[in-house]
């Protein structure tokens, strides 16, 4: 894995995410409320984004991204998600699929896509996750068989983040069901929307609004060997899993905007509301939790900085980052569970920004491997590490 491009500067970095913060309080901040309610999608903050270079924010330089440290990357996802969490979502899926690409793919494969990645003009995400098959990934049923000339593909995808508005998934499917151990019959397709690729219903969720999350269905839908991507098969499982490091120091860093967002709305108004005569904030009750959401926040904040830093050194992460997920998505939940406490019956209240963290945050917990998941991830790697034997 190449180390993360010396020519981004800090002052690139503080330039870009003075950009950022000032960009999420002019566009996003008056109408996050508004589009959340409605679940609409917000295509004309897409079209800024892509304006931004968002959707080529880690892509190399030389294929027209940014070409952004993990470090600098996860502050931006950090910023965004301290006012609107699930519209990172729009373009960390999309980036996921890219480094699969950029990572894996043939040169061809990263001179054809990569720069239509960057630019947004081709957008997606991962399709992996299917009816009966999510955290097991080897148990995937989609298909695709080898006629002579092309693969046929069959199977159905769910809960597919871009699905529905994106035009391209990496699709994850079986070249050899029989294989053993399953892992080895797996595959990865670039695969745009084309004949035998259709959409399905929209799922409908708790939070994470506005990002479209979808069924995807497969009949007969042909692809060339030349979407395979590596071009050889048996290599989806790793290729599939090896954007998840990044991907779970994205989900930290969407932990940590939610925790300290969380956070700031608490701070606000407990300053303004007053009981018993002075701002609630003087309260000792309130100062505890305050205390608390303080600390987790920024143990968060530090846990994802530490995990990207290690990846951009090019060195394994995988107990970091899933370290960074655990934490922060708790974090996240514990913060917006207890502002909303901190905001009496208002927080209870669609009036107010909080009920939104409190919506967003359980995704958090889930997404890029549930917790439970993290948790295993992180004892195996540290026996693994101080082994005694």
């Amino acid at each position: 894995m190449p180390v993360a491009n010396e020519r981004f500067s800090p002052q690139d970095e503080a330039i870009l995410l003075d950009t950022i913060q000032r960009w999420t309080d002019r566009e996003l901040k008056p109408i996050v409320k508004e589009y959340d309610h409605a679940d609409r999608y917000p295509h004309g903050i897409v079209e800024q984004m892509k304006e931004m270079g968002l959707f080529g924010a880690t892509i190399s330089q030389e294929y027209g991204g940014l070409g952004l440290p993990a470090t600098t990357y996860a502050k931006l996802v950090m910023i965004i998600s301290s006012v609107w969490m699930s519209i990172t979502g729009i373009f960390n899926s999309h980036l996921i699929m890219s480094l699969a690409v950029e990572k894996f793919g043939t040169d061809e494969q990263k001179a054809e896509w990569l720069p239509k990645f960057a630019s947004g003009e081709i957008r997606g995400g991962l399709g992996l996750t299917e009816p009966d098959a999510g955290t097991d990934l080897q148990g995937i049923r989609t298909s695709a068989k080898w006629n002579g000339s092309e693969y046929v593909i069959n199977g159905t995808k769910t809960w597919i983040s871009n699905g529905i508005e994106g035009s391209c998934i990496a699709l994850l499917v079986k070249t050899d069901p029989t294989a053993e151990p399953r892992y080895k019959g797996m595959s990865l397709f670039i695969a745009p929307k084309q004949a035998g690729f259709t959409v399905g219903k929209k799922m409908e969720k708790l939070g994470y609004k506005c990002i479209d999350s979808g069924e995807l269905f497969f009949d007969n839908y042909r692809l060339s060997k030349a979407h395979l991507i590596g071009g050889v098969e048996g290599q989806g499982f790793f290729q599939a899993t090896g954007g998840l490091e990044l991907g779970r120091i994205n989900v930290a860093a969407r932990g940590v905007g939610l925790a300290e967002g969380a956070l700031r709305l608490a701070s606000d108004y407990a300053q303004v509301r007053k009981t018993f005569g002075k701002p609630i904030c003087e309260h000792q009750a309130i100062q505890l939790k305050l205390g608390e959401m303080v600390t987790r926040a920024r143990a968060a904040r530090l846990l994802t900085l530490d995990a990207a830093e290690i990846f951009d050194r090019g060195e394994r992460c995988d107990m970091e980052a899933g370290m960074a997920k655990f934490f922060s998505s708790e974090a996240a939940l514990e913060n917006s569970t207890e502002a909303m406490r901190i905001h009496g019956g208002y927080g209870y209240s669609k009036e107010y920004d909080i009920e939104r963290f409190y919506r967003d945050s359980p995704l958090t917990c889930i997404g890029e491997g549930t917790n439970e998941m993290q948790r295993m991830i992180i004892a195996r790697q540290y026996i693994k590490r101080h082994s005694i034997a």
